[in-house]
């Protein structure tokens, strides 16, 4: 079925709101005798009448009474949906915070993907290690899930009470490396080759970041290795440095994929063993409820947890509980 043109149904609407020809020319701007040209024309086209011509007045038809209602719901749907585009536009700037290893490694990269489609959108990113749950005491996280910001990516267990969180991914560990160490004299094949190589660490200066996360010495007991020395190697405290020390060839990292994703996809870091562990921490996207009312950042919201349900190397998806993991190539 061919539906009648906007206009007739529009004029319909109007005229059948109002119940006067004269008040729906006026709220959309045209003559009566033009209002009265759509609606003759949408009955022609539905071999029925929606109005009762009466002396000085007009009445729905059952069949205008019909058609009115869901009209009238339909036009409304219409102009929301037109507010929110331009809301979206005018909807200003949105302010992120995030970690420091995930917003530098991972987020930066993906940013141009989002201004592509949101062009009028401007974005702040913060980059902050108080978004790490454990870079403070849980009593003060409680009170600044989000800070000042209007949408926080938060490193923790999710538990923030009032806000709305969104779940993006549950990081895990697993040795990386440059694909140069593959080859050669002392080519990683099997776990027992890690005593011929650099064992790159690193460690907070905030001693709290880094309880429940993997280490070399919790990596090696669940592979079964005996004669590496696990304390042996070069200590960063911060990830991104240890990370780019294991690019350029200088031994091997427990790293995170996640925050390794652009140098693995670009060949820069592999992953010479299959064996990883589980993070005890979570990477949750945290806003206020109000936020809800803002489209500009429910936009940034539903973008981010689209890209993090998409990421290949977020998580690993299996139907084993326990810490240890065998990550799918």
């Amino acid at each position: 079925m061919r539906l009648p043109p906007l206009n007739s149904l529009r004029a319909f609407e109007a005229a059948a709101r109002h119940c006067s020809v004269g008040k729906a020319a006026r709220e959309l701007h045209v003559t009566p005798a033009a209002i009265s040209h759509q609606i003759k024309a949408l009955e022609e086209q539905l071999g029925m009448q929606v109005f009762k011509r009466l002396p000085r007045r007009i009445e729905l038809t059952a069949a205008g009474e019909a058609l009115l209602p869901q009209l009238t719901e339909a036009f409304a749907l219409m102009r929301d949906a037109v507010l929110s585009v331009q809301q979206l536009k005018s909807a200003g700037r949105v302010v992120v915070s995030v970690p420091p290893a995930l917003g530098t490694k991972w987020l930066v990269g993906k940013l141009p993907g989002f201004t592509a489609q949101y062009p009028d959108i401007d974005l702040s990113i913060a980059v902050r290690q108080s978004m790490v749950d454990q870079a403070v005491d849980a009593e003060a996280t409680s009170g600044r899930v989000v800070e000042d910001v209007d949408i926080a990516i938060r490193l923790g267990h999710g538990d923030y009470p009032g806000y709305i969180v969104h779940k993006l991914f549950s990081p895990y560990a697993i040795p990386l490396c440059s694909p140069r160490l593959l080859e050669g004299q002392y080519a990683l094949r099997q776990p027992d080759d890690l005593q011929h190589h650099t064992l790159l660490h690193y460690q907070s200066d905030i001693a709290s970041l880094d309880v429940g996360r993997p280490t070399w010495s919790s990596w090696l007991k669940a592979a079964g290795v005996r004669d590496v020395m696990k304390n042996r190697g070069i200590t960063f405290n911060n990830v991104v440095p240890a990370m780019e020390a294991a690019v350029d060839g200088m031994g091997v990292i427990l790293g995170i994929p996640i925050v390794a994703a652009t140098d693995i996809e670009a060949g820069r870091l592999v992953m010479p063993f299959s064996l990883g562990l589980r993070m005890g921490t979570s990477y949750f996207a945290v806003h206020r409820k109000t936020a809800e009312r803002n489209p500009a950042i429910v936009a940034f919201r539903d973008w981010l947890v689209g890209e993090a349900r998409s990421e290949r190397w977020a998580e690993v998806h299996d139907s084993d509980t326990a810490d240890t993991i065998v990550a799918e190539d």
